[in-house]
This record gives C-alpha cells, sequence and structure tokens, in this order.
C-alpha cells in the first residue's frame, strides 16, 4: 500500500512538472510580438584582466531596463496566472485579484529601447573611469523567434588612474578650511577615475565645513575639475569652490538666540510673532503662554548655547533628544539670519507635543510550542507631563489565559492577572552631575508591580516587584541599563493535594522534592546591569552583529553582613534570601549573502553561581531552554538539566526544567521564495546544567562531557512578512536527544518522516510572531 502511494505521488510530480511546462506563456502574445527574456553584457578588452571584465559584467547587467518577468524553478508562475486568468470584465472579484494581484503582464521586446540601454552602459563606464569606452547591441530569438535576448558588447578601453589631487589654496578663509580637510579626502592618488568617489568627496567636504560653523554651504559649491590630458590613461583633479558662491555661504555662523514654541500646530497658525509674553530661562525664550513644561527641560536637550559656533552635530542632537523625550509629536526646527548680530543666527524650535494622557488597550493572542494557546488583555494609562518636565508615568493593568486543548498538560490552565506602575524622569536623579554627549535622553526608571498567577488543579503564585534604576544610550547601537536595586517576592498558596503528591511520590513511584522550589517563598534584592551593542540598522553591511551582555547580583552587601550558608539559610521577615551572581550574554551575526538572503547565527552562554544562602538560583532566576525561540524540536522547558530524564510518563502533567547554566546555539538560513513569503533552514543545539548535584535528578551537574550532552534539532520554516508583523511557521525534529544512554543519543537514524508514530513523537510544530532571534 505504501509502495503504491509512493508510485502515484511520483506520477502526480511528474505530470505536474509536465503540464506546467507545457503551459507556454507564448501561445497569449499577440501576432508579431516576441517575449523579452533578458538581457547580457560581455565586456571584451584585451588591456583588462579575466577579474577586471567579469566584475565590470557584474556591475553593468543590473542596469539593463526593462526587468524580464520574475521567473522560479526555471517557469515564469507569474506571467502564468496573468495569461490564465485573462481580462476580467470588472475591477474585482477573483479573476482580477490573479491577474493584477498574484500575475504580471508580459515583458515584450518590444519596450526594449537598445540604444537607451547602449547610453546607460556607457555613462556608468565613463563614470568609472573608462573614458573611451564602446558598446554594441544585438538580439537572439528562440523558439520560433517568439523569445529574445537582448546582447550588448561593451569594449572600455584601460581604466584611468589619477595622477594628482590638488585643493584651493588661495587665502580665503573658506579656501584654508577646505585645504586643512586633504588628509582624509576620498580622492587617492593611484585609485582609479570614479565620479562617485567624486561626489562623495563633495558631500564630505560640505559635513566637514557644517561642523565649522558654515550653514549655508552646499555640495553644489564645490567643484572637481577632470584634466585627462596629463599622461596616459592617467587624469589630475583639481578641487575648487565655484565663483557663483553666494557669499553668505562663505561665511562662518555663530548662534544668537534661541526661540522656543512648545505649543506649535501643524494645522493652523499657532506662532505668535508678539514676545511681550515671552518667558526668558538662561539662554532661552520660550513662548508658551499657558507654561506647560518646566524650562529646564528645553536646557537639558538642547545643546546650542548663545555665541556657539554652528555646527550640524549638534543641531541634529538637539533634535534627536527632543524626539527621544517622548513627550512631541512633531519637531521642527529651522535657522535664520540674525537682525541684531552679523554673522549670526536665531534658532526657532517648534514643538508639537502629544496629548498629555491617554488610553492604550491591547489585545494580544499567542501561543507556544508547549500546545498552550492563550489571550491576553492590557490597558494602559499615560500621562506624559506628570510634573511638567516630561516625566512619563505608565499605570497598567492586565490580564490573561492559557489553556491546552490537548497534550499531557490538558486542563492545567494558567491565568494569570495584575498591575505595573512605572515612572520615568527624562534625567538622571542622582547625588552626581551626568552628561551625555549622544543624541538620546538619560533617563531614571521606578517601577512597582503585582502578578497574581493560577495554574488551575496545580497552585497559585503571587509575585510582587519594584526596581529604581537608570537608562541612557551613547549613541544608536550602544545602550546600558544599570539598576540600583531590584526586589522581588514570590509566595505560594492553594498548593492542591495533586500537585503536592508529585513532591512526595508514593511507595511505588518516587517524588519529585525539586517540583517543591517552585512555590518556595523567594525573596532576590539586589543590582542588576545589562549592556546592549547593534549595528544591525545598517542593513548594507555584509556583517552585522548584536550583544546584550547581562549581570545580576543578590543579596552580596546583606549575605557579607547576615552570613549565612544553603544549610542554615538566613531571613529577612521570615523569608531566606537568595544570594546568587547571574551573567548571561547573548551575541548574533548575521551574513547577508544577497540580497533576499542571509544567514543568521547566535551563541547564549549563561552561568548563575549561587553561594552562602542558596544552592541553586532561585526558581525564576533560572535558565530555560528549548520552544518557539530557543531549540524549537523540543518542547519549551522540556531539555534538561543535563542528561536528567524526568518520569513524565508517570507524571499527570509536564513540570518545567530549569537549570543554572546555559548554552546554546542556533544558525539559521533565512531566503525570501516570492511576495511576502520567506522560507528557512535551521539547526539549534543546547542544553542546561545545574551548579551543584542534586541527588533527586541524576545527570544534571555541569561536567568536562558538557558537548556529549547537548540537544540538537534541525527543521524549516515558513515567514509571512507583512511589514507591520511576521508570521512564523516552523517544523523541527530532534537530532540529538540528550537523555538517551550514552552512544544512543544521536537519532538521525531513526528519523521516519513516512512513520506516524515518529511523526506524533517527534515532530514539533511552532507558531509564533516575529524572527526568533
Amino acid at each position: 500500500m505504501k509502495q503504491t502511494m509512493k508510485t502515484s505521488l511520483k506520477y502526480t510530480l511528474f505530470f505536474t512538472l509536465l503540464f506546467l511546462y507545457g503551459c507556454s506563456n507564448l501561445k497569449y502574445l499577440e501576432e508579431g510580438e516576441a517575449l523579452y527574456v533578458g538581457g547580457k553584457v560581455k565586456v571584451e578588452d584585451s588591456l583588462l584582466s579575466r577579474k577586471e571584465r567579469k566584475n565590470l559584467e557584474k556591475e553593468l547587467e543590473p542596469l539593463l531596463r526593462p526587468l524580464p518577468n520574475k521567473k522560479f524553478l526555471g517557469l515564469r508562475p507569474k506571467l502564468y496566472f496573468y495569461n490564465i486568468a485573462g481580462e476580467p470584465k470588472k475591477d474585482k472579484g477573483f479573476r482580477y485579484w490573479l491577474r493584477n494581484k498574484v500575475g504580471e503582464p508580459p515583458v515584450l521586446f518590444s519596450q526594449v529601447d537598445l540604444e537607451y540601454n547602449e547610453s546607460i552602459l556607457q555613462n556608468y563606464a565613463e563614470n568609472k573611469g573608462y573614458f573611451k569606452v564602446r558598446t554594441e547591441s544585438d538580439s537572439t530569438r528562440t523558439s520560433r523567434n517568439r523569445k529574445v535576448t537582448a546582447e550588448y558588447t561593451v569594449r572600455p578601453g584601460k581604466q584611468y588612474k589619477i595622477k594628482s589631487v590638488t585643493f584651493p589654496s588661495d587665502s580665503s578663509e573658506l579656501s584654508k578650511n577646505i585645504a586643512r580637510l586633504q588628509r582624509r579626502s576620498r580622492l587617492k592618488v593611484g585609485d582609479a577615475y570614479s565620479l562617485d568617489n567624486i561626489k562623495d568627496e563633495r558631500e564630505r567636504i560640505d559635513t566637514r565645513l557644517k561642523e565649522k560653523g558654515y550653514y549655508y554651504f552646499s555640495p553644489d559649491f564645490i567643484l572637481v575639475q577632470v584634466d585627462s590630458t596629463v599622461g596616459k590613461q592617467e587624469v589630475d583633479l583639481i578641487v575648487k569652490v565655484k565663483n557663483e558662491t553666494p557669499e553668505r555661504s562663505k561665511k562662518i555662523y555663530k548662534i544668537n538666540e534661541t526661540y522656543i514654541y512648545p505649543n506649535y500646530s501643524l494645522t493652523a497658525d499657532s506662532i505668535s510673532e508678539d514676545k511681550s509674553y515671552a518667558e526668558k530661562y538662561k539662554d532661552l525664550t520660550i513662548i508658551d503662554t499657558t507654561k506647560t513644561f518646566n524650562p529646564r527641560i528645553y536646557d537639558r536637550t538642547l545643546y546650542f548655547k548663545k555665541g556657539d559656533v554652528y555646527n550640524r552635530t549638534d543641531h541634529n542632537l538637539s533634535l534627536n533628544r527632543l524626539v527621544n523625550l517622548g513627550t512631541f509629536k512633531f519637531v521642527k526646527n529651522e535657522f535664520r539670519v540674525s537682525d541684531s548680530i552679523d554673522d549670526a543666527l536665531d534658532a526657532y524650535y517648534y514643538l508639537t507635543p502629544l496629548p498629555k494622557k491617554s488610553i492604550r488597550v491591547e489585545v494580544l493572542g499567542k501561543t507556544n510550542s508547549a500546545n498552550y494557546t492563550g489571550t491576553e488583555l492590557n490597558v494602559n494609562w499615560l500621562n506624559r507631563n506628570t510634573f511638567k518636565g516630561a516625566e512619563l508615568l505608565t499605570i497598567t493593568a492586565f490580564g490573561g489565559m492559557e489553556v491546552q486543548v490537548s497534550g499531557q498538560n490538558k486542563g492545567y490552565n494558567v491565568f494569570r492577572f495584575g498591575g505595573e506602575t512605572s515612572l520615568i524622569w527624562p534625567r538622571f536623579i542622582a547625588p552626581f552631575k551626568f552628561e551625555s554627549g549622544s543624541g538620546f535622553v538619560p533617563k531614571t526608571r521606578a517601577l512597582i508591580g503585582y502578578e497574581h498567577q493560577e495554574r488551575q488543579r496545580l497552585y497559585t503564585l503571587n509575585t510582587f516587584k519594584g526596581s529604581f534604576g537608570y537608562l541612557w544610550k551613547e549613541n544608536a547601537r550602544k545602550e546600558h541599563q544599570l539598576n540600583l536595586t531590584e526586589v522581588t517576592y514570590v509566595s505560594s498558596g492553594n498548593v492542591s493535594a495533586e500537585y503536592q503528591a508529585q513532591i512526595d511520590g508514593t511507595e511505588e513511584t518516587p517524588g519529585n522534592p525539586s517540583l517543591a522550589r517552585v512555590i518556595e517563598k523567594q525573596l532576590i534584592f539586589g543590582p542588576t546591569y545589562s549592556y546592549t551593542y547593534t549595528n544591525t540598522m545598517r542593513r548594507r553591511r555584509t556583517n552585522t552583529f548584536y550583544y546584550k551582555g547581562s549581570i545580576d547580583l543578590s543579596a552580596t552587601a546583606t549575605g557579607l553582613i547576615m552570613g549565612g550558608n544553603s544549610d542554615n539559610p538566613k531571613q529577612i521577615l521570615g523569608v531566606p534570601f537568595s544570594q546568587f551572581v547571574k551573567l548571561e550574554n547573548e551575541f548574533r551575526h548575521y551574513l547577508k549573502l544577497g540580497s533576499d538572503s542571509q544567514l543568521a547565527s547566535r551563541i547564549i552562554v549563561g552561568v548563575g553561581i549561587p553561594y552562602g544562602n542558596s544552592r541553586e538560583l532561585p526558581f525564576i532566576k533560572q535558565f530555560f531552554i528549548g520552544g518557539t525561540n530557543s531549540i524549537r524540536a523540543f518542547r519549551a522547558r522540556s531539555i534538561g538539566p543535563g542528561t536528567y530524564n524526568p518520569n513524565v510518563e508517570e507524571s499527570s502533567f509536564l513540570p518545567d526544567q530549569s537549570g543554572d547554566l546555559k548554552l546554546e546555539l542556533n544558525t539559521e538560513y533565512r531566503a525570501k521564495l516570492f511576495s511576502i513569503v520567506h522560507g528557512a533552514l535551521f539547526v539549534d543545539a543546547g542544553n542546561i546544567w545545574l551548579m551543584n548535584d542534586n541527588e533527586n535528578k541524576a545527570g544534571a551537574r555541569f561536567s568536562s562531557k558538557f558537548i556529549d550532552e547537548l540537544a540538537v534539532g534541525a527543521g524549516a520554516g515558513l515567514r509571512f512578512d507583512l511589514s507591520f508583523l511576521v508570521l512564523r511557521l516552523d517544523l523541527a525534529f530532534p537530532l540529538r536527544k540528550p537523555y538517551l544512554p550514552e552512544g544512543d543519543r544521536w537519532v538521525i537514524d531513526k528519523v521516519r518522516f513516512g512513520d506516524p508514530d515518529w511523526r506524533k513523537e517527534n515532530l514539533v510544530f511552532n507558531l509564533a510572531i516575529g524572527y526568533p532571534f
């Protein structure tokens, strides 16, 4: 029976491919028309090396227009759907959607302008220093003259090199400042001539002059003359200031007055030129009759002071910091020549505030790889100017539920509700003065929160938390977060007899005392710090990185004062406090392979060292592994620690596995398939371990054999990029199971996709929002 099904599947695939190939798009062409299937560029010149010719061909071919119809596996499915849909009678319905949304019209050879493409190729080659280039074009017809390929031949000659670069040498202040910029010029002797480099050099000079106060200067005022008569395939470049450059563009400007309009409206003329009710604060003039904000926020945010030389850096940083306050919807800025002081600018800032108070309601749907499906409601009330200093007060109430409709945890649903209040000041509240030189406002945050979680038929947990600390960014790539103190208190209640029985065990079945740690009272307090670096926003780079490192300290000073050990733990208010040091590092690397493909990799290394009052990390601070954003071939929190194999068949529910150490490695190949659909192939590996022996978890302690104890999984997935979110579907299966006996852990040879029992036990489907990393 299975053999018959396999044979039928083969024939079905064969005839499907045969049908697609047989459904030629050519029969839909009108008489005399030919389908344009692409263009090719061939560089012919004996003066160039083979590598130079091939590189130039790669640069030239993408310039050809129009682009042919898109191909997939040698076919043109979009064109096929366009043709079979036909001309719809109205602009809606399935045929209209198939023709205009899924399909694309044929690109005909009659649309190709060979001479135009020749000129494009010639201009590009000349801009790259091939001044004696010649281009020719022709076409080749196939399939009974119904398919046409355009062919272009380029004979560029030898590329011209830069012999010398001369900067202005006259005595004007502007020329002197330009001459001082020569050391880091983009134009270097010996390099190939390039019009792009000349444009970049003009932009560079303008940028540097803006830093020196030349507010009205422009790249268009720079002229680079090219003399190609100086030698064989060589040019002299002469950098000059154009004679028609306006006088004001040659002047250095200083900042005079600064005017701020904090209640500017884009829809009405809200600017009052009457400054009789203006408020003076240091060097600032604030026109705000309602006194919406405390004037000190402007002094802390704006970089320019009266008498400063204008520079573009402070200009941009001031705007960035105004936006970063989170209080203004729009920020507009302009500079005008002062009418009271020569060579001076008055700065004007027009600020449109966001509504001071607002309510945001969020309804979330979620699922995880433990087969839990749930929903959550968040209600947020915001006050963006609590004490007139752009302070952000947020009060949040939330509630949610997660249920499992099948599997071993069916009926053990999770319900949670709680609230949180946070207050963020746009400055450091500290006994010391902190000055930030970035475009991001340093912030102080205080937070208190409560959460009640009920796990049906098992237990309830009440969690209280509070923190006070600082957040600041050095720049767009580096971010710091320091909590001077972070307090968490957890207490349990309503522990069911069923859960207690799993802890105690019976005469026939041993208990699992480690489950008691989940419902123990926990008191954790101490400082935390995290540092994040990323340059992933630079999409044009081949290699981009993300790194986050964090350290969490608990009761270090208290432990030194009070002493205590894990056998006789000290208590505060009747609760043993936890002592540990926890370090976690996450590193991601993204390798761009093409315009629509990349290789993404991640390494996570975490270690928690319990000491003094604690033998293990508290449960809520331990590491977990597995699930939709981790090792996708295993259920969430189901792996480890180490080679420990929980006897889940003897348990009525699946307990979460946790550890003091964590190692995780992931790599994923991502590529665009078509339209909004992207594909991925991935391999995940990792595990967690305990720092000390646990008599109830054999094999859980970290040892030198940790490499042999890694869980490994692989799979494939689809991502639907809807621009506002990414819907992810992953299907994964294990390659190595660490809880099996040594020597039997690799299960690659046991993979049986055609076996329903194997699929039921091993295939894990993950549905998630966003990329895993």
